[in-house]
């Protein structure tokens, strides 16, 4: 049975039909005028927790883009207020996340094509995990690069749960970056880090970097010490700008 999620107050549930982009519906609403603050579209299908939730920010578009890290780590509470305790979530900058080293889910962020210091009418923090194994993707076991919550030993888990789960602790990272900055976050985030204090080789726009991953800074951009100065890769470079 398909039972929908029950949301927080403050928070309105739009359902998009199994199949659909949650995040693009979303971004397609709020440049349309049909959305806002609070609306959270969600996806019906089964396999796969596809959310996008409409925010109105009051700051700057470069520092609301903090918000696809305080996407992520609502999910990591989320998971684990839900989840088997042995099942750890972990980050890999820029906007994945993964257990035992794979990626199962990832965050994505999305604005009105506006200057960096403009506060933007709003933006749209999108979050898709893999509950169930991909039925167009290898057997599970053969793709040791992606996984999912059910073959990490967390089948238990449906849709609806870790949807209602993730809305509530949105919430409540979303308060505290509003009272305390994005420090809290900052911390949580970088303590679940992949390859965080060590040296690490990203691919950024086509160009290879190597150097000790030392942090993020305020705007969520790599922070990369390599052998004659510290490099900064942009974390917006993955924002989806409407309109651009």
């Amino acid at each position: 049975m398909d039972s929908e999620p029950t949301f927080p107050p403050l928070l309105s549930g739009r359902a998009v039909a199994a199949g659909e982009d949650a995040f693009a519906a979303a971004l397609g609403a709020c440049t349309g005028g049909d959305a806002g603050a609070g609306d959270v579209f969600w996806s019906r299908s089964q396999g796969v927790m596809d959310v996008a939730v409409v925010l109105e920010p009051e700051v700057s578009a470069t520092r609301s883009l903090q918000m696809l890290f305080v996407a992520m780590v609502a999910f990591g509470d989320s998971f684990g207020a839900i989840g088997p305790p042995e099942v750890g979530v972990f980050y890999r900058w820029p906007n994945q996340m993964l257990i035992n080293d794979a990626r199962f889910g990832e965050a994505r962020v999305g604005l009105p094509d506006v200057p960096g210091d403009t506060v933007p009418d709003w933006l749209v923090v999108g979050l898709t995990v893999q509950i169930h194994p991909d039925e167009s993707g290898p057997e599970p076991g053969h793709d040791l690069l992606n996984t999912s919550l059910w073959y990490e030993g967390a089948g238990e888990i449906d849709r609806t749960m870790l949807v209602e789960s993730y809305s509530r602790h949105l919430l409540t990272w979303i308060n505290k970056w509003g009272d305390d900055g994005f420090k809290p976050v900052h911390e949580n985030w970088l303590g679940r880090a992949i390859g965080h204090d060590d040296v690490i080789d990203i691919d950024w726009n086509g160009k290879r970097h190597k150097g000790k991953f030392l942090s993020i800074d305020e705007e969520g951009n790599l922070l990369l010490k390599k052998k004659k100065d510290t490099a900064s890769l942009p974390v917006a470079d993955i924002v989806v700008r409407a309109g651009a």
